[in-house]
């Protein structure tokens, strides 16, 4: 794949974006950096002429903008998701600056679908949209006054993945050797496998049906970092169906 073109197969992702002129911002940030792939989820107000009028040329962008009820419908097909935060987490997720971030996830992108995701612009994303992310960014920005307008935080993004594509391209190597030698399972296939596990948790009393939720947020942080490829889930998700009910091996 020509380094370039590897930009087509990155979303940007936008999370109950309060203001429309952010969104307008945004689409003219990424068609200048040469990202197209654009969705919303839960936008307050979408359609929306100041949307239009901050575009400023990138109307194609906007019109074409994917509009979802959940994050997780905007993730469908990705293998891997980025979350930008303006703040650290008290979390187990690991965090590097977007730099790193768009290295890694470049190297995704090659042979799968990866997003970028980003939260409102007065708290940033939640912790269960972050739960739906493998890895999370941090612009270094001035510890005195480390507040960016989310557009501009799209921008640095776009900016340092295009960036990197542009490297990869100069070196000569559109495609790393073995790029497509690892299948990494897509979101709706761990979304799966995470409502299969906790079922089986359920089952066999290991989570409190009561309050199931705080435990099983660091079983998913804990599986987040491992990037499951496709055939482990299949092999976890084998093992869990056995464990509700185990084969019954004929004696000889």
């Amino acid at each position: 794949m020509n380094s370039l073109n590897i930009l087509n197969n990155i979303r940007i992702v936008l999370c109950a974006t309060s203001h429309p002129g952010n969104i307008g911002s945004a689409a003219r940030a990424m068609k200048t950096m040469g990202f197209q792939h654009f969705y919303l989820v839960t936008p307050q107000h979408y359609p929306d002429p100041q949307a239009t009028a901050l575009a400023a040329g990138a109307t194609d962008v906007l019109d074409n903008a994917i509009v979802t009820s959940t994050l997780s419908e905007a993730l469908v097909g990705c293998a891997f998701a980025i979350g930008l935060s303006a703040r650290k987490r008290n979390l187990s997720h690991e965090i590097v600056t977007p730099r790193i971030a768009a290295q890694q996830g470049l190297q995704i992108a090659q042979t799968q679908p990866i997003a970028l995701v980003f939260g409102t612009e007065m708290s940033g994303l939640s912790n269960a949209e972050l739960d739906c992310c493998q890895l999370l960014a941090m612009i270094p920005a001035n510890p005195e006054y480390s507040s960016l307008n989310m557009a501009m935080a799209v921008q640095v993004m776009c900016y340092e993945t295009r960036m990197q594509a542009l490297e990869i391209e100069a070196q000569g190597n559109g495609k790393d050797e073995g790029a497509d030698a690892i299948e990494l399972a897509t979101n709706e296939d761990v979304e799966r496998f995470y409502a299969h596990l906790e079922e089986t948790l359920l089952h066999i009393g290991y989570l409190n049906p009561a309050a199931p939720k705080k435990l099983f947020e660091r079983l998913r942080r804990l599986y987040a970092r491992a990037r499951l490829e496709k055939e482990e889930i299949n092999l976890l998700r084998g093992i869990l169906t056995l464990t509700v009910t185990p084969k019954k091996h004929t004696k000889y």
